[in-house]
């Protein structure tokens, strides 16, 4: 499975990927928009937004990308490792129930 995580704090990006590595996922983290944002998220099994540090059009961009892709949108207003620990062990915890 994979994850793109769009937002968070540039120092984060290793713990990030070391989280999601633990989780089973394979990972993508974009933190600041360089270039064309829609044409480097491919199509993911989970989009992961920190709403609290990431831009509108960096936003905007994933959510048009998921809607089109049907693709789950989990939101997280907290960057922190553990804000993502949660929100991915929640989503497995749904997964696993269906």
């Amino acid at each position: 499975m994979s994850v793109v995580i769009v937002g968070g704090n540039e120092r984060m990006v290793g713990t990030y990927e070391d989280i999601c590595f633990c989780h089973g996922f394979d990972s993508k983290v974009f933190v600041k928009e360089k270039g064309c944002l829609r044409k480097k998220l491919g199509v993911p099994d989970l989009f992961v937004l920190f709403t609290n540090t990431v831009s509108h059009k960096m936003m905007k961009s994933t959510m048009k990308e998921a809607k089109k892709n049907n693709i789950p949108v989990l939101h997280c207003k907290s960057s922190s490792a553990s804000a993502l620990d949660h929100l991915l062990e929640q989503f497995e915890d749904s997964k696993n129930k269906l």
